[in-house]
């Protein structure tokens, strides 16, 4: 397939950037229908998406770079070329909940809350933004016979970005089951982080092209950080009865 969707003024606009855009439009309006849900301001959530949005696609970059530092080094240009793909989930996961932190403590909303019905929404984004991986014919895993690979380079292949892209869909329907079960603001968000990095822990090791800390796949060790977290946030969080959310009569 063509990763350029069509030229625009003699520039071409690849099918990556829609992929991920479209990720985070739906990814958006998700978390605009639930803060509906819950009488928030529609104008605050917009405001906070024009700081995580954008904050978040500097942390893919800059994680991506950063793990990648030999093939980008002294060049600018390529350092700021995304459009041949080269995002990582992880760093603008963690960019992303910082600039919403900050802007949560700014205009005094509650964070955890807000975090909670931003994970589905960033789950869903998730899903659909994979898509531009295959359409970049990258993300795959190695050589397979099963019925379902793909082919890249005349060679069938595991679709990785299937397997994550199918996964988040099914992370997404347990979260949207279990956001009226909660028992504190968090635990959505966490329960989120414990279910994608299983998925993500294991299907990067079908992968050929994964970012490496020495030895070690680099999203596997940030995957398996963030289940530790996840799961410890949980206990704690219960255990103290932090963010607790009161029962409905």
């Amino acid at each position: 397939m063509n990763p350029v969707a069509f030229n625009l003024f003699g520039i071409d606009v690849r099918w990556y950037g829609i992929t991920m855009a479209l990720g985070m439009l739906l990814g958006g309006f998700l978390l605009i229908h639930q803060a509906k849900k819950k009488n928030i301001n529609v104008d605050t959530i917009y405001d906070l998406l024009l700081v995580v949005i954008p904050s978040a696609v500097v942390g893919a970059r800059l994680y991506y770079v950063v793990f990648n530092w030999q093939y980008y080094q002294g060049d600018i240009l390529k350092i700021i070329n995304t459009r041949q793909g080269g995002m990582a989930i992880h760093g603008g996961i963690i960019f992303g909940v910082l600039a919403g932190f900050i802007f949560c403590k700014i205009k005094k909303l509650n964070f955890w809350d807000i975090l909670d019905m931003g994970a589905l929404g960033l789950i869903l984004g998730q899903a659909i933004g994979r898509w531009g991986n295959f359409i970049n014919q990258e993300a795959h895993g190695g050589p397979t016979s099963l019925p379902w690979g793909i082919m890249v380079n005349g060679i069938k292949v595991h679709p990785t970005f299937l397997y994550e892209s199918l996964w988040d869909l099914l992370v997404l329907f347990v979260l949207w089951k279990y956001k009226g079960k909660k028992k504190f603001n968090g635990e959505v968000f966490m329960l989120y982080m414990i279910l994608y990095s299983v998925g993500r822990f294991l299907i990067e090791g079908l992968r050929t092209d994964s970012l490496m800390m020495g030895n070690f796949r680099t999203a596997q060790v940030i995957s398996a950080l963030f289940i530790v977290i996840g799961l410890l946030g949980i206990f704690i969080f219960r255990k103290y009865k932090i963010n607790k959310v009161e029962e409905k009569l």
